[in-house]
């Protein structure tokens, strides 16, 4: 079967998210700097893009207003990678990456605050769905969300979901303002650069650089470059409303490797749970 163009960059981005994912779970299972990774993938994410941008002859543009909402957007995407990252070390993943590829639902509400937008009935169809998807994931987990420790790094990967949701709306925001998207996109990775250093730094008070965690960050600073940048190739060739969705679905992708590693078991709660996930991110970006 041939997909159209958009559909294909929508379809890597979603394949390279999903796997990403999994790599953030196994890094995160061992007692390793949380912060040194987010530096290391900022670092090699930073690189990637300008070397990128230098061959396509992409130009940035360092105006002030671009640098006011590239550094926010970037300090708040930090935010979310870290919490995510440490939320998956309690979690499995598939209710880790679903949580957090749900943030559709967090733009629909940020935007309806901030933006004056309109939630239609179909967007709160999808926001149902999307509850009921995270409750049957939670409740699939076989006990494993029961303590009170583990609900904590629940909690930690809906505040990167939220945070990720902010960073989606703050983009949008700056992007309305003219600022420039590329530069934006490139200062999200060097926030990263920064908000690694300082996490590690005065968080964990463990600036140490490894082989291990220089080898991981190389793999998923090579995937964030493939997920951000096919997504914009999608977005430039095909509608948003369906390269978004696709890009979105990403956790399918994290749980089937998941499932193949061992590392969970596949139920029927995880099943449902998907196709009410997959609804809820169709309807919320239906309108």
């Amino acid at each position: 079967m041939i997909f159209p163009q958009g559909v294909n960059f929508a379809l890597l981005s979603m394949l390279f998210a999903g796997i990403n994912d999994v790599i953030f779970k196994k890094y995160a299972v061992k007692n390793r700097s949380r912060g040194m990774y987010v530096l290391g993938v900022g670092f090699i994410w930073a690189i990637l893009q300008i070397l990128y941008s230098s061959f396509s002859g992409i130009s940035f543009s360092f105006d002030i207003l671009t640098i006011q909402y590239g550094v926010l957007a970037g300090a708040i995407l930090a935010g979310a990678n870290i919490s995510l990252i440490e939320g998956l070390t309690h979690i499995d993943v598939s209710l880790g990456s679903t949580v957090y590829r749900l943030n559709t639902i967090g733009v629909v509400i940020l935007s309806f605050v901030f933006l004056n937008e309109r939630i239609e009935f179909i967007q709160l169809t999808g926001i149902v769905f999307g509850v009921i998807s995270v409750l049957l994931l939670y409740k699939s987990s076989n006990g494993k969300t029961t303590n009170h420790t583990t609900k904590i790094f629940f909690w930690l990967v809906v505040l990167a979901s939220l945070l990720r949701a902010a960073y989606g709306v703050v983009s949008k925001i700056g992007l309305l303002a003219t600022a420039d998207k590329n530069t934006i996109i490139l200062l999200a990775a060097l926030c990263w650069i920064v908000g690694g250093a300082v996490y590690a730094k005065y968080i964990e008070k463990r600036f140490i650089v490894t082989k291990k965690k220089a080898l991981y960050s190389i793999v998923s600073g090579i995937l964030v470059f493939c997920i951000v940048n096919f997504l914009i190739l999608g977005l430039k060739v095909a509608q948003a409303s369906i390269v978004v969705p696709i890009a979105n679905m990403s956790f399918i992708i994290a749980l089937f490797i998941s499932v193949l590693m061992g590392a969970e078991k596949m139920d029927f709660k995880k099943i449902i749970a998907t196709v009410f996930a997959v609804g809820s991110i169709v309807l919320l970006s239906s309108v």
